[in-house]
């Protein structure tokens, strides 16, 4: 990989840190509700080739993306505000510069090189994966020696408030912090997590990611407005988050809640941490197969409450489930993107082929179907 950084800036990287994208097995749309999640990481990964500069100067290059070469200041950097341009792509790794920078690290120029795997687009948290690829190179270049979990909370500030997008921190922290063989159980109110071992292969399981390979425009706003919803929500109940709310309590707080169209969204939060909560006790069991009809109820949820599924996210999991597979719900913030499904490994080929088939059918193009495979956080690959 390092010919494309020598391609670009003309020199050897002084190293090659990488990050993974993610898939969440089940708790969506909790974790700026201050809930449960349980991402996985994805063998795919956003690389970074990075070397210091001393003029402080910053410079960005992606081999996946048009434009040649971003160069910055890393001393000049701001958030551009609500109406400024937010730099493509480049404000990703531009905002954890600023956000390391801002929280009082030594942090100068530097020059970055990037490749990734992971799809865009695709639900599987791309975005995620670049910012944590940057924090780590950035870390390891200017030897500040930070973990983990306080490199994902950074990178999610740099999200929120550099690039604009009001995401929870579900997604840096499955970069930052999963193990391979694991699934991550995380409470995102202090960020108290658990590595839980998830060895489908070992129970004659796959775990497969169908990428629908669209994403509906109603998407770009939509993820605001839920978080928007969740919070006048939780303002109307007297809580500082729905996670305060739960199951036994859920029925008196859709009465005194007034507003109909949040109710829905009270709902799908408070059962999805129960769902959450339900899996880990089933893999604590060595249950694995009975995870899957908790899998397919949370996607009902996400269709008919949260309102954040589509056609072609409906069709996955409805085909897939009627073709065998043990269950299946979208992951992700939804409006496209993609599904996951549990099939036992010696149906795996016909229920992908099923879900082609329906797609085809249905007229929509052709998904692209692989195997999530538990993968490890974000690391350093090589010295050079």
């Amino acid at each position: 990989m390092t010919e494309g950084f020598r391609a670009v800036y003309g020199a050897a990287p002084e190293g090659v840190w990488a990050a993974p994208g993610r898939v969440n097995l089940i708790g969506e749309h909790t974790d700026y509700n201050d809930g449960l999640v349980m991402p996985l990481a994805l063998p795919h990964t956003c690389r970074v080739e990075a070397a210091r500069r001393e003029d402080g100067v910053l410079r960005l290059h992606s081999a996946d993306a048009s434009g040649g070469v971003t160069e910055l200041r890393a001393d000049a950097l701001a958030p551009p505000g609500a109406a400024g341009d937010r730099g493509g792509w480049a404000a990703y790794p531009a905002g954890v510069v600023w956000a390391l920078r801002d929280a009082g690290h030594q942090v100068g120029g530097a020059d970055l090189h990037f490749e990734s795997s992971v799809p865009t687009g695709a639900g599987l948290s791309s975005s995620a994966a670049l910012e944590v690829a940057t924090a780590v190179a950035l870390d390891g270049l200017y030897g500040l020696g930070l973990p983990p979990q306080r490199l994902a909370e950074l990178c999610r500030r740099a999200e929120n408030d550099f690039v604009g997008v009001p995401c929870g921190v579900m997604d840096q922290m499955a970069a930052a912090c999963c193990t391979a063989g694991h699934a991550l159980y995380l409470d995102t109110r202090d960020l108290a997590r658990r590595q839980v071992p998830f060895d489908l292969a070992a129970r004659g399981l796959r775990l497969l990611v169908v990428d629908t390979r669209v994403k509906h425009a109603l998407g770009d706003g939509a993820y605001a407005e839920r978080r928007a919803g969740c919070e006048a929500a939780a303002a109307a109940l007297g809580v500082a988050a729905l996670r305060e709310i739960d199951t036994a309590g859920l029925p008196s707080a859709l009465e005194r809640l007034g507003d109909a169209e949040l109710r829905p969204l009270l709902r799908h939060v408070v059962t999805e941490n129960e769902r959450v909560e339900r899996i880990l006790r089933l893999l604590d069991a060595g249950q694995v197969h009975a995870i899957g009809p908790v899998l397919t109820e949370g996607h009902a949820s996400l269709r008919d409450d949260f309102r954040v599924s589509c056609a072609e996210l409906d069709l996955a999991v409805e085909a897939s489930t009627a073709a065998g597979a043990l269950g299946a719900r979208m992951t992700g913030g939804g409006f496209g993107g993609s599904a996951i499904v549990l099939v036992r490994a010696d149906a795996a080929d016909s229920v992908a082929k099923a879900v082609t088939e329906s797609f085809a059918s249905a007229g929509h193009r052709e998904p692209r179907i692989f195997e999530a495979v538990p993968g490890p956080g974000a690391r350093r690959v090589t010295a050079a």
